[in-house]
């Protein structure tokens, strides 16, 4: 039950469950873009990051300066099936996929020494 309790807290916020869908959909992203697809602080990030480390949703590597993150090997197959049914069809998914896009598209070097706005991330800062 401790085990169930950890996943249930760790998906419990909505930034998480957006890092968990994208990496459903990605074999693994580097920190600097999700930070950049969230739109959060690295260090807001990173706490995200260690909750789902911690419940064993993710698992990283370092490389160079760099981590990337990865959905973990005992990512549980029926929790997967579940989250892409009622997650991979959100509007803020789907949203969030778009997104990456423009995200992917830079260098991640680019990405960590500036935090360049995607353009989707522009219109919503500009209230369009």
């Amino acid at each position: 039950m401790r085990i169930t309790l950890k996943i249930s807290k760790a998906l419990a916020d909505q930034s998480r469950l957006r890092v968990v869908a994208v990496l459903m959909q990605h074999d693994e992203l580097c920190v600097c873009q999700l930070t950049e697809l969230l739109g959060l602080a690295t260090a807001t990030v990173s706490r995200h990051m260690s909750i789902l480390r911690g419940a064993d949703l993710v698992q990283s590597r370092k490389k160079g300066r760099w981590v990337y993150y990865r959905l973990s090997g005992t990512f549980l197959g029926s929790l997967r099936g579940w989250l892409e049914e009622s997650l991979l069809h959100s509007p803020e998914v789907a949203a969030d996929g778009a997104a990456l896009e423009d995200i992917l598209s830079c260098d991640p070097e680019e990405l960590c020494r500036g935090h360049r706005m995607p353009k989707s991330n522009e219109r919503l800062a500009a209230g369009n």
